[in-house]
């Protein structure tokens, strides 16, 4: 089993940058591929940017290229989602997500474990 807890939400205005931040339970973190998704109120979950065990690959969804920039720190159990010129489009709840042995998935379905999710509200 693998706790995933986000962290890093909050209020900023249209332009500004946020760091979301998601700690994992799991003592094999590095046998995880991690993603982060994103969900607004009224629409679907959707893929916003995924990272493989070793970060080697890294995945991102064409609305936040260039944009966010996923990482992680294997020794640290965390895995990180740098958000710059952030729009109020980007506003949502945020989740991170873990696929065993995963190379970076942008597919919901194949992450087993998720964590609860961090708002991120971006004002215009």
């Amino acid at each position: 089993q693998v706790q995933l807890v986000e962290s890093g939400g909050g209020l900023v205005q249209a332009g500004g940058s946020l760091r979301l931040s998601c700690a994992a339970s799991a003592r094999t973190f590095s046998t995880y591929g991690m993603g982060w998704f994103r969900q607004a109120p009224g629409k679907e979950r959707e893929f916003v940017a995924a990272i493989g065990m070793s970060a080697r690959t890294t995945f991102y969804a064409d609305s936040v290229k260039g944009r966010f920039t996923i990482s992680r720190d294997n020794a640290k159990n965390t895995v990180y989602l740098q958000m710059n010129s952030l729009k109020p489009g980007d506003t949502a709840v945020y989740y991170c997500a873990a696929e065993y042995a995963g190379l970076g998935s942008r597919t919901s379905n194949r992450y087993e474990y998720w964590g609860q999710g961090t708002q991120v509200t971006v004002s215009s």
